[in-house]
């Protein structure tokens, strides 16, 4: 410090007063910068996971998870999972994707990160893991989110957080304050290609965080979040055509009678079905009783031994979506590996000491849900005449939100087909169909469910690297 201070005197006395104020200034801008640096590289090393229990040894990417305070005044707080592209050749350049579930009260690390995109898959035992060969982060930096609070790890210090949930606070909110706040964490994934993919009721979040993004990118010419478009999978998009849909899917797929087809479309009138009338509500489980003991997002796969008392009817997004397990039985590998507390200590997870176990779904959250719009068309228009990259994807085996509901909702849009309908492949095999439209490009998967990654990994993977590239579908037997 004396050093300093002698330094500091020898320097006044060869500047000007103006000069010196001028030099003291940027000295000072040095050490702020230091000092800022240094505290965001602690911050990251907080986050750093060195080993999950029961991972393969020298997995070769990176990994950090933890909290970002999304409301200091209600204390809430959304538990991220951050999953690298293997530490090779070019790895820095590649793009991030912030994968988002929905429910809406489901996790992103129950479902996208354990089971369908992630690195690895929680095996049989609940302890060990395997690694995904068709994860991902192979292509892509992955960033998994839980939200709103109350789902997975995330949590409120204010009870009627879990109780006043909704999309404006969820998609418009609270995502993207949690991106701003954890760009600042990671200030190195600034400027770079940013992308926003999801399925399920992430198709409420994800055309209304890309809405923000877009719309506060405006004007900038090197913006901080570089959005570049969004994938979502199985979405629920517009209240009308998935009610017409999925009661047409029903029908056409043998799985309810003709009597309560005709009775779902009188009694059902087509609006909110968040809040279907109570005919409507009575119809539907008419209709559920006659599905049966199958799972409805997958229909022609097994259904875990024991999980018929599992299914939960849930007032979430849908009055029939039941929660459900597929491996057939991977929520249930999940529920044992992230409740154990080895592994919360190694995410940095429940740090608060949350008075409830990890669970793949909150009901209270979905119970609850309030607001909900009944249409994202709106949003999809406005971003397709913005130019980012749209694409939609269906696995063609799930009853919950068909492949025959996305495509009517897309026809809602009225878009010009450059590239009429076709199947496309991966090897010599039929992975499904694609149709390029003006500004979205739509694209089936054949005998994949709701979970399209889960059920045809290998074809989803195919996606995203098509999606990414830009590129489309593979129209020709090819090995890949």
């Amino acid at each position: 410090m004396s050093c300093l201070l002698k330094n500091m005197y020898r320097i006044s006395e060869t500047f000007s007063s103006s000069e010196l104020i001028r030099v003291l200034y940027l000295v000072l801008l040095f050490f702020q910068t230091c000092f800022s640096i240094s505290s965001v590289l602690q911050d990251q090393e907080r986050d750093r996971i060195s080993e999950l229990p029961g991972q393969p040894v020298n997995v070769g990417f990176d990994q950090y998870s933890g909290y970002v305070t999304v409301n200091q005044t209600a204390g809430r707080a959304l538990f991220y999972w951050l999953v690298g592209a293997p530490n090779t050749l070019g790895h820095k350049s590649r793009p991030l994707v912030l994968w988002l579930n929905g429910g809406p009260g489901c996790s992103s690390v129950a479902y996208g990160a354990a089971e369908e995109i992630g690195p690895f898959r929680i095996q049989p035992d609940g302890r060990t893991l395997d690694l995904n060969p068709y994860a991902w982060n192979k292509l892509a930096n992955l960033l998994f989110l839980d939200s709103p609070a109350g789902v997975g790890f995330s949590y409120s210090n204010t009870t009627s957080d879990l109780y006043t949930a909704g999309d404006q606070r969820t998609g418009k909110s609270s995502i993207h304050v949690f991106l701003v706040n954890w760009f600042k964490r990671f200030p190195q994934y600034k400027h770079r290609d940013f992308y926003i993919a999801g399925e399920s009721y992430a198709g409420h979040y994800v055309p209304q965080l890309s809405q923000i993004i877009y719309e506060r990118n405006k004007g900038i010419e090197n913006p901080s979040i570089n959005f570049k478009g969004f994938l979502v999978g199985n979405a629920v998009t517009d209240d009308y055509h998935d009610y017409v849909g999925t009661f047409e899917y029903w029908w056409t797929h043998g799985l309810i009678s003709d009597t309560t087809y005709e009775t779902l479309q009188a009694v059902c009138d087509y609006g909110s079905s968040e809040h279907p009338s109570e005919e409507c509500e009575d119809a539907m489980d008419v209709a559920d009783a006659e599905l049966g003991n199958i799972d409805p997002y997958s229909i022609f796969t097994p259904v875990c031994n024991g999980s018929v008392s599992q299914r939960r009817h849930t007032k979430s997004r849908y009055p029939w979506m039941m929660h459900r397990a597929y491996d057939p039985c991977t929520e249930r590998y999940s529920t044992v590996y992230f409740n154990i507390p080895e592994v919360q200590n190694a995410l940095h997870a429940n740090v608060t000491g949350i008075p409830y176990p990890w669970e793949t779904c909150s009901d209270t959250v979905g119970d609850h849900w309030g607001d909900s719009p009944l249409s994202m068309l709106p949003i999809y228009r406005q971003l397709i005449a913005a130019g980012l990259r749209i694409w939609v994807f269906s696995g063609d085996t799930d009853s919950v939100v068909p492949v025959t509901a996305t495509r009517y909702s897309i026809d809602a849009l009225n878009l010009s087909t450059v590239v009429n309908w076709y199947p496309w492949y991966e090897n010599v095999k039929v992975g499904g169909w694609s149709q390029v439209y003006e500004g979205l490009t739509l694209v089936t998967v054949t005998g994949a469910g709701h979970e399209v990654p889960l059920h045809r990994p290998r074809q989803a993977f195919i996606l995203f690297r098509s999606f990414l590239e830009g590129t489309p579908m593979p129209s020709k037997k090819q090995v890949m």
